[in-house]
């Protein structure tokens, strides 16, 4: 457990306990119960959790890799900055192939912030290497901030590979859409130092 827990490089562990349902109520308790049941894993499915920036979607990411650990399913945790810049770097000194075996390899790969950074066209074709190859042969879990049209935009305006992407994800996947406010700001709109909703952008 400690080294599948290792070779995850998970950025926190945050657990289903610990997430606010009350505050989220579009994020459906009994569905994510469910999934960390972890058969979606076996059925090699993938997750998408969409939303506006800190609704928690990295914090349910986390929760069902810890639930995927417990029940000794290797796995992997990137942003997708993290996972272009590594494999671009890889390519330039030739370990291509075995740079994306990191990614392919896990039984459950997540990659969190799909749209915080636009991609450039030589990063959008390394992401798509990795979702071709894990195309009905791994999990992955997958959080943007931005909607599935706007993907198009984040993938350097190439509204081919977007939908090339997309058609592979969603082939066989559960979308969660989350539509609440923001945790980080919760505690200061309570104390009166925000007013009104948090910007979605």
């Amino acid at each position: 457990m400690e080294m599948l827990s290792k070779v995850a490089t998970l950025p926190f562990r945050r657990t289903l306990e610990e997430f606010d349902f009350a505050f989220q109520p579009s994020v459906k308790e009994r569905q994510l119960r469910e999934l960390a049941g972890c058969a979606f894993i076996e059925r090699k499915e993938n997750i998408i959790f969409l939303g506006p920036p800190g609704v928690g979607k990295s914090h349910l990411a986390v929760a069902l890799a810890l639930e995927a650990l417990r029940r000794r399913h290797k796995v992997k945790f990137t942003t997708a900055a993290a996972l272009v810049s590594s494999l671009a770097e890889a390519e330039r000194i030739g370990t291509l192939n075995r740079r994306l075996a990191i990614f392919t390899a896990p039984a459950l790969l997540i990659v969190d912030e799909i749209g915080c950074l636009p991609l450039d066209a030589h990063q959008v074709n390394l992401l798509f290497q990795v979702v071709s190859r894990r195309y009905e042969h791994g999990s992955i879990i997958l959080t943007s901030n931005k909607s599935y049209a706007e993907w198009a935009e984040v993938f350097s305006g190439d509204a081919v590979i977007a939908a090339a992407i997309l058609d592979r994800l969603l082939h066989h996947s559960t979308t969660i859409a989350i539509k609440g406010e923001s945790y980080r700001l919760k505690d200061k709109k309570r104390a009166g130092l925000i007013e009104g909703r948090e910007r979605k952008d």
